[in-house]
């Protein structure tokens, strides 16, 4: 008997837009785990001032968190961000800059949909976050990726209960 590969799902979008909140809700629905966002559990370790590399660390220990949670994952694994989402992040911090490596390696993933979440919810200052004017540019940025990319996705917005009725429905769907 040989088993079916997961799928992955990634859920992107701004600061505040509850990325991982819609990705722990949806893991727990579908009986499965998710992946972490990489890049705030090393921010409340190493603080906000990054550096090129710290973004070098940040893209590597989200794609090491993703393969060891895909072994544990149930039919589907949840991505509480990807690399798209480190690119762009790169882009605010440099000046529109970001690792040629980073990008490469983005493009080398394959995942089966993606959740662009709308900076439609209120901003919640967590301590981390910083960027409340710069929400509606980073959607926009990230949707253009998924664009030119030809990725599939799905824009997910409203409530937190249409939010997640709509992205349920979705993930449904794929399966």
């Amino acid at each position: 008997m040989t088993t079916s590969p997961i799928k992955k799902i990634v859920l992107l979008g701004p600061e505040s837009c509850g990325k991982s909140f819609l990705a722990e809700y949806l893991a727990g629905h579908f009986q499965t785990v998710f992946v972490e966002e990489y890049g705030r559990t090393y921010c409340e370790r190493f603080g906000m001032d990054l550096t090129e590399l710290d973004f070098a660390h940040i893209a590597g220990g989200q794609l090491y968190r993703e393969d060891e949670m895909a072994k544990q994952a149930q039919r589907i694994l949840f991505c509480d961000t990807d690399l798209i989402v480190t690119q762009v992040w790169s882009e605010i911090y440099f000046n529109g800059v970001c690792q040629p490596w980073i990008i490469w390696a983005a493009q080398q993933r394959h995942y089966d949909h993606f959740l662009l979440l709308a900076p439609d919810i209120p901003w919640v200052n967590d301590g981390l976050r910083e960027y409340e004017g710069q929400r509606e540019w980073m959607f926009n940025r990230l949707q253009e990726v998924l664009e030119s990319r030809q990725l599939p996705f799905t824009i997910i917005r409203g409530a937190f209960e249409e939010r997640t009725r709509k992205a349920v429905e979705v993930v449904e769907g794929l399966l």
